[in-house]
């Protein structure tokens, strides 16, 4: 009978874990051993003694992907978490969207351009915001074209001129 009642409770817990269990964003503490997974674009950068939470960053930085950090963490931390901006991001459009509890989202827009390129701050007076659990940031940018890439785009276009020629050139000789 006590094996019994032993393997009902053993199942009832393993039963009810996977059920009760919900996907947050918040955990308390880190796993132990797991800091950063080079596979995929999850990136752990936890405090054992703090509550963390998981945000997102896309765009043009150098490391985008899903991050698990402290709730501490600001905006220009996260963007730093990430290896900083790439030459090709738009640092006066850095879009921050954050869904609130009643399903609606909203969407705040920064400039810190200013930070890396000018020799003044634009004002005395900037809030960088905390970020919050399930917050995305995006940074926003356009893909420059250099030498190569012309030269390899009209390289190509002239191959497929030439070999429609030359077919052309066979198919009216026979």
């Amino acid at each position: 009978m006590n094996r019994f009642l032993i393997l009902a409770a053993v199942l009832f817990i393993s039963f009810s874990s996977n059920i009760f269990s919900q996907i947050t964003d918040y955990e308390l503490g880190t796993k132990t051993g797991f800091r950063y997974n080079s596979q995929s674009g999850y990136f752990d950068l936890s405090d054992p003694d703090a509550v963390n939470i998981k945000v997102a960053v896309w765009g043009f930085v150098r490391y985008p992907g899903r991050y698990l950090v402290p709730t501490y963490t600001s905006l220009l931390d996260l963007l730093s978490y990430a290896g900083g901006p790439s030459n090709d991001s738009h640092l006066d459009d850095l879009r921050l969207y954050r869904n609130k509890e009643d399903g609606s989202q909203e969407m705040f827009v920064f400039n810190f351009n200013d930070l890396l390129w000018e020799s003044k701050l634009d004002s005395k007076k900037r809030p960088v915001p905390f970020i919050e659990a399930g917050d995305i940031l995006v940074v926003p940018g356009s893909p420059r074209y250099y030498a190569r890439d012309v030269v390899s785009m009209w390289a190509t276009i002239l191959s497929a001129l030439v070999s429609i020629g030359i077919l052309i050139l066979n198919l009216v000789r026979n």
